[in-house]
């Protein structure tokens, strides 16, 4: 049940390791793996897919923003991901979850709410004043 088949996820850009206490928010692109403790928040930026995976031994202290999240430690604060959240047995999200799909393993904890993200494809279609439903009683000819 609980793969690291999200898009990206296994792709590792920056690694903190587990000896590693940073001090600050960090933000990145690609892929980040957490096994240290970090003392601020964590931002994916940029256009492309990214993706965080917090290990068994690792600490977020004000949150996690990506594409893809993977969780198997602490994360004190909102976790925002428009794609894959994956919680391992050892996760512990004290805030919120907004997620575009989740998957979760027995023994995994939330002290917040779990928020579904918006399809990226209705933003699309908001933006450019046009709804994605056909209106009501049209039928499609063919």
């Amino acid at each position: 049940m609980f793969n690291r088949d999200a898009r990206g996820a296994s792709r590792i850009d920056m690694l903190i390791g587990k000896s590693a206490k940073v001090h600050g928010d960090v933000e990145f692109t690609g892929g980040l793996h957490i096994d240290g403790h970090v003392f601020g928040a964590v931002r994916a930026y940029g256009e492309g897919e990214s993706s965080v995976s917090v290990g068994e031994d690792g600490i977020v202290e004000q949150g996690v923003v990506a594409t893809h999240v993977v969780i198997d430690g602490i994360v004190r604060g909102d976790v925002q991901a428009t794609g894959k959240v994956a919680l391992g047995p050892g996760a512990r999200v004290l805030g919120n979850v907004q997620y575009g799909t989740i998957e979760s393993a027995a023994g995994a904890e939330i002290a917040g709410k779990l928020v579904p993200a918006e399809p990226i494809t209705a933003k699309v279609v908001e933006k450019a004043g046009k709804s994605p439903h056909k209106a009501p009683g049209k039928a499609a000819k063919g």
